[in-house]
């Protein structure tokens, strides 16, 4: 009886501590903000790859890698070649969260190619007054840790932060260019 009352135990703990276990690496894994560049757009938690349909290339960001063909090899870098005189700042970005995406390229190229040429029409994380970026590297907010502090809406919607006096109008209307469109 000790011993299946114990065999019992040990499956129901072993359950219990694997889905704690999982939904902790779920977690982890769903939100790179951190991460993600400076140049990166705004509102996704978590974006594994950017398509960058200016380049017809892409970004790798957990290894901060650019992705472009060069004589029918797939290239992986930490920059795009000066021949793309491609400027990320102002380029338009596609968050694509599927594996490898640059094996597929055709389907990228159709499926964003609305994308191309839109300089400056996305709002990137540099720009973002949303605090969730200050973790940025690169973000004029980094480092400075709770300096501005939110204390709430003002009749319009608007947040009011105590020590710059200006109302933040958020990143609303400025996520497109996802793998869900």
């Amino acid at each position: 009886m000790k011993k299946i009352l114990l065999i019992t135990g040990l499956v129901i703990s072993g359950f219990l501590y694997g889905n704690v276990t999982s939904a902790q690496v779920r977690v982890n894994v769903n939100v790179n903000i951190g991460s993600q560049p400076v140049w990166g757009p705004v509102g996704y938690d978590y974006a594994e790859y950017y398509y960058l349909p200016d380049a017809d290339a892409y970004y790798y960001v957990p290894e901060h890698q650019y992705i472009y063909l060069d004589a029918g090899r797939w290239i992986f870098a930490p920059a795009l070649p000066a021949r793309y005189h491609y400027d990320p700042y102002r380029s338009y970005k596609v968050v694509i969260n599927e594996p490898r995406p640059y094996l597929h390229p055709d389907v990228y190229r159709v499926k964003y190619a609305k994308y191309k040429g839109r300089y400056g029409q996305q709002r990137i994380i540099r720009d973002s007054r949303d605090e969730r970026y200050y973790v940025v590297k690169g973000h004029p907010m980094n480092g400075r840790g709770n300096q501005k502090k939110y204390y709430g809406d003002d009749n319009n919607g608007n947040g009011k932060y105590k020590n710059k006096g200006y109302k933040d109008k958020g990143d609303k209307g400025h996520g497109h260019g996802h793998d869900r469109d």
